[in-house]
């Protein structure tokens, strides 16, 4: 390593625990510097999979749902610390951000599937196939938000790629 890189890792690091001590007594985490509040945009769309089964308009609403990278969500949020959020999110530790990164990215994939599923159900009035498609999409919903509460609270080992893979496997 140069000086150039030690001084880079040592400016890196200074930051790091700049945002540390400040996430301190709020709801980021200080050790990943990431807050749970985000995981309500996929609560979110997780209630309104729950709902369409029995209230089939809700389609509507789950189709306005839009994926929405961390920044931007707490951009348009009234969580307290939404500023401090923002910036300490490039300070992210790279052992919690990749799998965290990793399981958003699934989860913003499984959306529209979901849904582009749930609307082909809906035409077949098969209201037992419908209520079980989004039952499962649900789950495995809620499956990957578990995941990402685990990483957003410092799970003492993020899950790298294969194992998020085998934990959603059917």
């Amino acid at each position: 390593m140069n000086l150039e890189e030690a001084d880079k890792n040592g400016d890196q690091n200074e930051l790091y625990q700049s945002f540390s001590v400040r996430a301190q007594g709020t709801n980021i985490d200080p050790v990943t510097l990431l807050a749970t509040d985000y995981l309500n945009h996929f609560n979110e769309i997780v209630m309104l999979l729950e709902l369409i089964p029995d209230m089939p308009d809700c389609l509507e609403d789950a189709l306005a749902w839009q994926p929405k990278s961390y920044q931007q969500h707490f951009a348009e949020s009234q969580f307290s610390d939404k500023l401090l959020a923002i910036e300490a999110f490039d300070h992210v530790p790279h052992r919690f951000r990749q799998p965290f990164d990793a399981v958003i990215r699934q989860m913003d994939s499984l959306v529209p599937r979901a849904l582009h599923r749930i609307g082909a159900l809906l035409s077949t009035e098969d209201d037992e196939r419908l209520r079980q498609v989004c039952t499962e999409c649900s789950r495995r919903l809620q499956k990957m938000i578990d995941v990402a509460s685990a990483i957003i609270h410092g799970s003492a080992h993020p899950l790298d790629q294969t194992e998020i893979d085998h934990f959603l496997a059917d």
